[in-house]
């Protein structure tokens, strides 16, 4: 495991250290733990969103012509995450 130095907050860190205590692991692991979770968000998060939700914001797939309120892409959108 390589180490890296970092300049925080005595307070913040101490008041980290306690909540992590409290919780049965070590501050390390909660901090690498917390960090692992908001790559994954950041990895997942356009996943989550239905095309049509996308697609207002400018991102994902265009929406059909004949489904301009989104609700056939929203209902493929659920057909395919709860399959």
């Amino acid at each position: 495991m390589e180490t890296t130095k970092i300049i925080l907050n005595k307070h913040i860190v101490e008041d980290a250290r306690i909540y992590a205590k409290q919780q049965g692991i070590s501050l390390a692991d909660l901090i690498e733990n917390y960090l692992s979770q908001l790559i994954q968000k950041k990895e997942t998060t356009n996943h989550d969103i239905p095309d049509i939700v996308l697609s207002l914001l400018g991102a994902g797939e265009p929406v059909a012509e004949d489904d301009l309120n989104g609700r056939k892409a929203y209902h493929q959108y659920l057909k395919e995450k709860y399959q």
